[in-house]
């Protein structure tokens, strides 16, 4: 079965449904092996476009060159 077969049936859950089943896939994940858990008071890096000053330039630049070109 895929996911894409589930979404119709998941959409059909009421609020307290869908949010029992979001703890039940949570639950499932946290005991995978796959997955290592997040560590308590560890800092993790994680990629935002904050302090990137040049990216709104590019941005930019890209978005005047995809105008102007059509």
């Amino acid at each position: 079965m895929t996911l894409t077969d589930l979404l119709p049936s998941i959409q059909q859950l009421s609020a307290p449904e869908k949010l029992k089943l979001i703890r039940i896939l949570a639950e499932d994940l946290d005991s995978s092996e796959n997955i290592p858990p997040l560590e308590p008071f560890k800092t993790y890096h994680l990629a935002t476009p904050y302090d990137n000053f040049g990216a709104g330039e590019i941005l930019m630049e890209t978005l005047n060159q995809s105008t102007f070109s059509d």
